[in-house]
């Protein structure tokens, strides 16, 4: 097998807001998909209905959040029964945007996130340099479609020389600042530095060591930290057993908690986590994920954007019962509803 496999497009799980990924500002785009999340007990035709948007219509993206967007916010807001909203707007599958709708209806439990720190420590002017020309390297190779990555170490290293290279440096600098970029991480007041913080740690030598500090970083009131926070955790999940059999030891409970998030990026990524954390089927882990997690896991597995319901799907066919295989072979043949049922069926 090759160390860098290509990997579907229906399981890539590392998607872009448009304006800050790919640099469009001031460009249109078509809204092909428009998916949902948090609808329960509000009607999802008076959800669709306050949208000022529909599939088909064009979306300029801007710096700013577009002015369409901003009100079907505040319409949606204005709805009985739904205390919040959100719409994050996410490219691109065949030159068209998804818009992603969520709403947090009244009575749902809040997000326990820990208030920003206020320390003024920093991370060393190199670090951030190459935290930089990442974004870069990596965003130049997703534009080129080679998206391909080497995770069996148990952090990320690209197919792409120049990303892959910068990544490298990043196995240095956990080594020689590990103290530094936990205290980062826990404590700076900068949103930037503690996000880069948490990618780093991935690159530590000894995974089962920052654990903690990553789930930690989970709980940050700051989204583009827990994201790289959970993708570290994520793909310490997919890393290749040690010399023992051993593998990093990673709570489910804070990703089962971020399912429920407002925020589309964090059920996203916790989606993602756990379609890696449940590979090895622990029957414990699939049980509290049955009991705790099971509808924002429906949800997702029926949304139209195929390769963001992929792997709440898997999960769902996991807690069924179904061998990855069988499962392929029902989403392949489009037959999505067989799994959900039979998940649904044993509650």
């Amino acid at each position: 097998m090759s160390r860098f496999p290509i990997v579907r497009a229906q399981i890539v799980l590392a998607m872009f807001v448009v304006s800050a990924a790919l640099g469009v500002d001031g460009q249109a785009f078509e809204i092909g998909i428009i998916d949902f999340y948090g609808v329960r007990t509000v009607s999802a035709s008076d959800v669709r209905g306050a949208l000022t948007f529909k599939e088909g219509d064009t979306i300029v993206i801007a710096d700013d959040k577009p002015r369409t967007i901003r009100t079907s916010e505040e319409r949606l807001a204005r709805l009985p029964g739904i205390a919040h909203a959100h719409i994050e707007v996410v490219c691109c599958d065949s030159g068209r945007v998804t818009l992603f709708v969520g709403v947090q209806e009244r009575g749902a439990s809040d997000l326990r996130l820990r208030p920003a720190p206020a320390g003024a420590v920093r991370l060393p002017a190199d670090v951030v340099l190459a935290g930089e020309e990442y974004q870069k390297a990596h965003t130049s190779a997703v534009q080129r479609g080679d998206t391909a990555e080497d995770r069996s170490k148990g952090h990320s290293l690209m197919h792409d020389p120049a990303a892959r290279t910068i990544q490298e440096s990043f196995v240095v600098f956990a080594k020689r600042d590990l103290t530094l970029l936990r205290k980062v991480l826990r404590s700076s007041s900068d949103p930037a530095h503690r996000a880069l913080a948490a990618q780093v740690l991935g690159y530590a030598e000894d995974k089962q060591s920052v654990v903690d500090d990553l789930v930690r970083g989970m709980s940050d009131p700051d989204g583009g930290v827990r994201n790289n926070a959970m993708r570290a955790l994520m793909v310490f999940g997919e890393a290749a057993p040690g010399p023992n059999g051993s593998v990093p030891r990673i709570p489910l409970r804070p990703f089962i908690e971020l399912l429920h998030s407002l925020a589309w990026t964090d059920r996203n990524k916790a989606s993602g986590a756990l379609m890696a954390l449940t590979a090895r089927r622990d029957q414990g882990s699939l049980a509290e994920l049955r009991k705790s997690a099971l509808t924002p896991l429906v949800e997702m597995a029926r949304w139209k954007s195929a390769g963001h319901a992929f792997p709440a799907f898997m999960i769902l066919a996991r807690i069924a019962g179904y061998s990855d295989e069988v499962a392929r072979g029902f989403w392949e043949n489009g037959n999505r509803e067989v799994v959900i049922k039979t998940t649904m069926g044993g509650q």
